[in-house]
């Protein structure tokens, strides 16, 4: 799955014209119900990459077969594709079931251009794990369901480790930093390659500290970077980059770490699994060497907490097929496809069940176990301005790395956020 699920994209500025040209928050449905599915046509948009040939064909079979509707699928191309989803859901005829970001879930809910999926939820997501189901959700309801997910694990080089004399990866955060000392002492490998600037790893550590990015005051959100839970995750940031010799002022793909990983130099990266491929693009012999394990945690029995990125099914809340196209997300979300998915392509299932489908998957597999712990940015509709390049928690990070203390590093760009958080009031 060789795509970026940092999602959070800015859609900013975007979403306006939904709310005045979208649907009225009733039913918009024209089908009323399987005595007229057949004959009808349902078309849903996928991203290019997110449904393999194989699963595509597996579902459109089962779904033609048991309404006797006509399925079309859409690949869709990542760039551009927030501006064309949201002209889709202001238009009357829009395609019948989106994939959405799992983080912009919220801003195309609150503009009224997705339909309730509350009776969705009732049939088939009685055991959705919460962590994944959670961006679904916006005031209150159930404006999406979860498709597929993933987050950053260590990728480590197995040579590299075995020549510091490990033997097994660790468990705990402390056996982490012990094992990247063992590497800086017996070896001449960078322990760790981590810029300074690799913000979804420190949005992970920041919520496996229990903190937010925000929080309310009054009718609005501020930001809530001076939280001493913040600080906390930005000191374990510092702890792990005290192992790197990366520059303070970039981030992961400034250059691409994988391809500094590549050259076998570095014992470790914190990544995304898709990663690995990328660096045996470059050189093929790091290939036999590449290993992968959960981020751990404070102990043994909860991984670090991460940033799960991934993809949301919506329906269009002007869809004239609305019945229709949620029998579709029942088929399609159901164990047997949901599970096929999480196979195909190594991602994390919408439930902790179907996780048995990623064996054999050395990424995925390690990615697993901390689903359940992770999260997202703050799921508001606001959030999304304050990633826009120059992102202020970049500079906050770099700031902390350089030594500033970080109350007084937040205090420098906690103005600027809450200036972005008010975009979109």
């Amino acid at each position: 799955m060789k795509r970026k699920l940092a999602a959070a994209i800015s859609i900013a500025g975007m979403m306006v014209s939904v709310a005045a040209c979208g649907g009225n928050g009733k039913d918009s449905s024209k089908d009323a119900g399987p005595d007229s599915w057949k004959g009808q046509t349902l078309t849903v948009w996928t991203m290019d990459g997110s449904a393999p040939p194989q699963w595509s064909k597996d579902v459109q079979a089962a779904f033609e077969k048991k309404t006797g509707a006509k399925l079309k699928f859409e690949i869709q191309k990542w760039d551009g594709i927030q501006q064309k989803i949201t002209t889709a859901l202001s238009e009357d005829n829009p395609p019948d079931v989106l994939e959405v970001g799992n983080t912009q879930t919220p801003a195309y809910a609150a503009t009224g251009g997705l339909a309730d999926l509350s009776d969705v939820k009732t049939a088939v997501g009685a055991d959705w794990t919460p962590s994944v189901s959670q961006s679904s959700v916006y005031d209150g309801k159930q404006y999406a369901a979860p498709w597929y997910f993933a987050n950053r694990v260590v990728i480590y080089n197995k040579a590299i480790w075995a020549k510091a004399g490990i033997t097994s990866t660790p468990k705990t955060r402390d056996e982490f930093l012990k094992d990247l000392d063992a590497i800086g002492k017996k070896t001449d490998a960078e322990p760790l390659y981590l810029p300074g600037q690799n913000w979804y790893f420190l949005d992970g550590l920041i919520i496996g500290q229990g903190g937010d990015l925000v929080k309310k005051q009054g009718s609005k959100y501020v930001s809530n970077l001076a939280d001493p839970k913040v600080a906390a995750a930005m000191e374990i940031y510092k702890k792990y980059a005290s192992y790197s010799k990366a520059p303070k002022d970039k981030d992961e793909a400034t250059p691409q770490q994988a391809t500094i990983f590549a050259k076998g130099k570095t014992g470790a990266f914190i990544g995304m699994g898709w990663e690995a491929a990328t660096a045996i693009q470059t050189d093929k012999a790091i290939e036999k060497q590449i290993g992968y394990f959960t981020i751990p945690g404070a102990t043994a029995d909860k991984p670090e907490g991460v940033f799960l990125g991934g993809s949301n099914l919506a329906v269009a809340q002007n869809s004239k097929h609305q019945s229709l196209a949620k029998e579709f997300l029942k088929i399609a979300l159901s164990d047997p496809y949901e599970g096929e998915l999480a196979k195909l392509n190594g991602v994390i299932p919408n439930k902790t069940a179907l996780q048995s489908n990623l064996k054999g998957n050395g990424a995925a597999e390690a990615a697993a176990p901390a689903a359940a712990a992770g999260g997202t940015t703050p799921l508001i509709p606001e959030w999304a301005a304050v990633e826009n390049t120059p992102n202020p928690i970049k500079s906050y990070m770099t700031a902390v790395l350089n030594g500033k203390d970080p109350a007084a590093a937040a205090k420098d760009v906690e103005g600027e956020i809450d200036k972005r958080l008010a975009q979109q009031n």
